[in-house]
């Protein structure tokens, strides 16, 4: 075995904790939760954002929801890497890595007036479910009934959210 082979090997039994997944199973799931997370990291540093540059006669309330918000998205990170990693896989590495992968987009914007923020956000928590269906399917596909079972909370979570967010932008009638 030569040296490259040698350290390879290393490399990656470190990176692969044992697991009775197929390594298609392993790849494929990790894969949807590291772009699962990407999506997680984005949407939690927005809710932040908008939480942090609030305005208007209604910050306080405001305020407070995107606080609470943004503490139950974080909570969904450190879970997602761990399944990825449970399972045999590996995890986003860096910032640089959740930008390569996102697809929640930023909003560097330097207004944003409110009733836009709550909207937005309701728009990338809907995402954000579409997006946990996704990997439920594939985790569904592997018969990892853990990861499915937590994409199941979290999009309930999820929904709540967007749900909060959509009655407060809802305007008057009458």
């Amino acid at each position: 075995m030569s040296r490259e082979t040698a350290t390879e090997a290393r490399i990656r039994e470190h990176l692969t904790p044992p697991t009775d997944m197929k390594p298609e199973a392993s790849r494929d799931i990790s894969a949807a939760l590291g772009g699962l997370l990407a999506d997680t990291f984005a949407l939690y540093l927005k809710t932040k954002n908008f939480h942090w540059h609030m305005s208007g006669p209604h910050f306080r309330d405001y305020h407070l929801l995107l606080d609470e918000q943004s503490d139950q998205i974080f909570a969904m990170t450190d879970p997602i890497a761990e399944r990825a990693r449970k399972v045999g896989g590996t995890t986003v590495r860096s910032i640089g890595d959740i930008h390569r992968r996102q697809r929640i987009l930023d909003n560097d914007a330097d207004y944003v007036d409110a009733q836009d923020m709550l909207s937005e956000l309701a728009g990338d928590n809907k995402q954000l479910t579409s997006i946990m269906r996704e990997c439920h399917v594939v985790c569904e596909k592997y018969n990892d009934v853990a990861t499915t079972s937590l994409l199941e909370v979290w999009i309930d979570e999820t929904e709540r959210r967007t749900w909060f967010l959509f009655e407060a932008t809802r305007t008057r009638r009458g």
